[in-house]
């Protein structure tokens, strides 16, 4: 079976796939294909140098099986692969049969394993890092990449892709990659105008959203970094209003979300939601660094809410079993693919009400908070 390869790619990113800079790096828009670009280059790149691996990483481990797996299993497909790979989860990782290389998938918070992985033949040459938005330290990327080192056969080289949605312009990839690049760095901004496989609806999706959400679409559809200053939520008003009467509201609904934090803080919002109005209330909230899930405990029975059901970062099921331990009604979020987008997406079409009580910090926490508000 002969593939076109060129017809298999489409166009728009020859500059992407003939690089061979360190650092690969590449903002868009939604649907600008840039994830089901990556994946192609990478089986490609199995095919044409042999003796090379590739890793797949994400922040968590838990987000790697619909989201980059998916993806290349999807590429190997679309390359007429099919009987070439074996592809499994567990442990997750895609073979080519006749070689024996590998592509193997981390995440972050897998903590030593990420920075001593290796292959049995051949060498580690492609790491891809997928959503690299959600890597809120810096540090973290660099002992990725200090652990990508060693020789590799002449004609090879080592190469890091990063593709993201641009959320917000104090990202530490902003700094580093876009706003003083260098010899070992290539940089992309894709939009969904680069993807000729849209069709006539999924465009209009975008010419809508262009006239009805402005700003959403100059992140979205242009690929365009988010507001200045780390503000995802523009919508935001500030009133006294009384919490008894909006809780009385019909069809009024209670959401507590808490995000764990040590070094950065923790941030535990208290809103009320009215989906028919597109109105979210916040009217308490709590803001704090280096405590621990005892202490965290402690200030949510202060506050007044250990009965209340408490929806918190999935990927720290310890410490929800802890708070569970002290007596919390903890329960983790439900994430899928690209939940953290989805959520600040539906709750950049409410408006946001919040009480002059809550302090300067709040906005940072409703950012960290928002995929477990809509929980």
């Amino acid at each position: 079976m002969q593939i076109s390869l060129q017809e298999a790619v489409g166009r728009n990113y020859a500059d992407f796939w003939q690089t061979r800079k360190r650092y690969r790096v590449v903002k868009g828009s939604r649907a600008s294909k840039k994830s089901k670009t990556a994946a192609l280059n990478l089986i490609y790149r199995l095919l044409a140098y042999p003796e090379s691996n590739g890793l797949c990483v994400r922040r968590y481990s838990n987000t790697l099986r619909d989201s980059v797996f998916s993806d290349l299993k999807w590429a190997i497909h679309r390359l007429g692969l099919d009987g070439c790979f074996e592809c499994t989860v567990s442990p997750m990782q895609i073979i080519r049969r006749t070689t024996g290389q590998k592509i193997l998938f981390r995440g972050l918070d897998d903590g030593l394993k990420i920075t001593s992985i290796s292959v049995d033949k051949g060498v580690l040459c492609w790491v891809w890092i997928e959503e690299a938005y959600e890597i809120s330290n810096e540090d973290d990327f660099n002992k990725l990449d200090l652990s990508i080192r060693g020789e590799v056969p002449a004609g090879y080289f080592k190469q890091l892709t990063l593709t993201f949605n641009p959320w917000s312009g104090t990202h530490w990839l902003k700094a580093r990659f876009f706003d003083a690049p260098d010899e070992d760095t290539f940089v992309k901004t894709t939009t969904w105008q680069c993807n000729e496989w849209l069709d006539a609806a999924d465009r209009s999706v975008f010419a809508k959203m262009q006239r009805q959400n402005p700003r959403r679409y100059r992140i979205e559809g242009e690929g365009e970094w988010g507001i200045a200053e780390g503000l995802i939520y523009s919508n935001v008003i500030y009133e006294d209003f009384a919490v008894d009467e909006v809780r009385a509201l019909p069809g009024i609904k209670a959401a507590f979300g808490l995000d764990f934090g040590f070094a950065d803080p923790n941030a535990l919002v208290c809103a009320l939601v009215d989906n028919a109005a597109q109105r979210i209330y916040i009217f308490d909230e709590w803001y704090q660094g280096g405590v621990t899930n005892k202490i965290i405990a402690e200030q949510i029975k202060q506050m007044g809410y250990g009965g209340q059901r408490i929806v918190c970062d999935s990927a720290e099921p310890k410490s929800i079993a802890e708070l569970v331990d002290e007596g919390i009604k903890a329960e983790a979020s439900r994430k899928g693919r690209d939940s953290v987008n989805h959520g600040i997406q539906l709750i950049q079409n409410y408006q946001i009400v919040v009480h002059s009580r809550c302090g300067e910090d709040l906005s940072r926490g409703v950012a960290n908070c928002s995929r477990y508000l809509t929980c």
